[in-house]
């Protein structure tokens, strides 16, 4: 029993004064977010958007025509690469393009890609690179829907010469079902995981240290930070593209950083088991890219530790301690959820605080997963992932 109490009592300390550090960190993003809305894009430069494809889901063609839809005074394109003319995903974006005659977008191929690169989506922007126009891009992945802001606030963020890429945290948003009227509870659960759990750990990284990585699902960029951090025939054998490109340009000097704009990542409806191997995947490169940070996350769960309160109450005889110990610890992750969630404008923002919960136990659940193994499958095929976050079929 002692043992039982002493692991409850130290994982709820440090979840709370982490719960503490996110509020912090929720508050001085929100000062900062409120006053670059206050300021003048003025910044006006030639863009390339880049967005490789593959396949099609529901609510993409959605999530296109909101990358047609932009306000942006300057000049810009718009491209968009898959591996071959007969994708679903590409025949969606031309036909969603013939409603924008007005828009310079371009749709072109790079068939499938060669033995070097096991990162398929940096073999598309590889590809993209060598056509596109311009030398700023704003990349973003095919799940990802705007507003028509985001390009003119995106490149705000390289005003300055000296930054050489922005990234930002994005709103977890489950994808309703159109066979079943609203999204499963498995895509909720894992839409709020997006919003709550990710950003969380971003922006407490942020204020501690400053941006030493990037996100992947939208970023503004030069073509130059491409090639400084060793071109695309390298970020190609990483699953963590991302993390490799930000982390690298941190270390060389190279401006990166959070940008307060967000956008939305539409979470597809799926069975749980689905749901949770999306999840364990992205959790495994996570361990592999920084693994001393990935190790000390584990004490950043609340709710493991508040079951372990309840337990410790139950077979010690002071049943009552115990259920005030777990109902602390979901209040501890009710304030965490509420503070990320109102930072980032969630209109359903008091179901998803309610549920989160939930979904910080299923994150310790995936963080355990997170250390049984080095394979994952994605897209037909099975990879292994090696230290450091490369990756190999």
């Amino acid at each position: 029993m002692q043992v039982v109490f002493w692991m409850a009592a130290v994982g709820s300390v440090t979840s709370s004064i982490y719960c503490g550090m996110v509020l912090a960190a929720a508050v001085r993003f929100g000062l900062r977010k409120r006053r670059e809305q206050r300021a003048a894009a003025d910044f006006l430069p030639k863009v390339s958007m880049l967005k490789p494809l593959h396949g099609t889901e529901p609510g993409m063609e959605q999530n296109l025509a909101s990358f047609f839809e932009q306000e942006y005074p300057g000049e810009w394109e718009l491209l968009f690469c898959a591996r071959h003319e007969t994708d679903e995903g590409l025949k969606l974006a031309r036909a969603v393009g013939q409603r924008y005659p007005q828009v310079d977008a371009r749709y072109v191929t790079c068939g499938e890609p060669t033995p070097k690169f096991h990162n398929a989506k940096v073999f598309s922007l590889a590809k993209m690179d060598s056509v596109a126009k311009n030398d700023l891009y704003v990349t973003s992945d095919a799940d990802v829907r705007v507003e028509k802001d985001y390009l003119l606030r995106m490149v705000q963020n390289l005003k300055d010469p000296q930054m050489g890429l922005a990234s930002c945290i994005y709103l977890g948003t489950a994808q309703p079902d159109t066979g079943n009227g609203g999204p499963g509870f498995a895509s909720q659960l894992d839409a709020v995981g997006k919003s709550v759990e990710m950003s969380s750990g971003v922006l407490v990284a942020d204020m501690l240290e400053g941006t030493k990585f990037a996100l992947g699902a939208t970023m503004a960029v030069r073509k130059k930070s491409f090639q400084d951090v060793g071109g695309f025939d390298e970020l190609g054998q990483f699953y963590a593209d991302d993390f490799v490109i930000g982390s690298r340009l941190a270390a060389q000097g190279t401006g990166v950083q959070m940008a307060t704009y967000s956008i939305r990542l539409m979470v597809q409806d799926s069975p749980f088991w689905l749901s949770f191997r999306n999840q364990l995947r992205w959790m495994q490169s996570t361990r592999r890219s920084r693994p001393w940070g990935h190790l000390g996350s584990g004490l950043t769960f609340a709710m493991p530790f508040g079951l372990l309160g309840l337990a410790w109450g139950l077979l010690s005889g002071h049943a009552v301690l115990g259920a005030v110990w777990l109902m602390a610890m979901v209040v501890n992750r009710w304030l965490q959820a509420g503070a990320i969630l109102g930072v980032l404008g969630d209109p359903d923002i008091l179901y998803n605080t309610m549920i989160y919960p939930l979904r910080d136990l299923l994150g310790w659940v995936l963080w355990v997963g997170s250390y049984g193994g080095e394979n994952f499958y994605y897209r037909g095929k099975v990879y292994k992932l090696k230290d450091g976050g490369r990756v190999e079929e």
